[in-house]
């Protein structure tokens, strides 16, 4: 979680160099490749970007991050599933599956997609 929020909500691209790795693989396609790819698309997000994190799984390698990323100027948050692979204790590797927030309104089972209650 110090990682994302080093380059998410401090945006101190020096200090998140030490959590990603110089070989950095990238699978998202909303990202362009490697490390510089994502620390670049971060520098050209609006300063008011935001990373949340909810629920957190690892399995050996693998960790999963449920998040929201809000401020980016879209008229929806995103809910991020963020899969990343750690190799020699660094963000080695990453795949996320990333969708619109819903409002109560939209919410077919009733419940918010992110933490206990339904964006304002």
């Amino acid at each position: 979680m110090e990682a994302f929020d080093t380059l998410f909500n401090k945006r101190d691209y020096k200090a998140a160099e030490r959590f990603w790795s110089p070989n950095y693989i990238q699978h998202s396609a909303h990202v362009p490749p490697g490390r510089h790819g994502l620390f670049n698309l971060i520098k050209n997000a609006p300063p008011s970007l935001r990373y949340e994190h909810h629920v957190i799984l690892a399995d050996k390698e693998f960790v999963i991050v449920h998040g929201r990323f809000s401020g980016l100027g879209r008229p929806r948050s995103w809910i991020a599933a963020d899969i990343v692979r750690i190799a020699d204790g660094v963000l080695a590797e990453h795949w996320d599956v990333l969708q619109d927030e819903a409002t109560r309104e939209e919410s077919q089972s009733g419940a918010p997609m992110f933490g206990t209650t339904f964006p304002v």
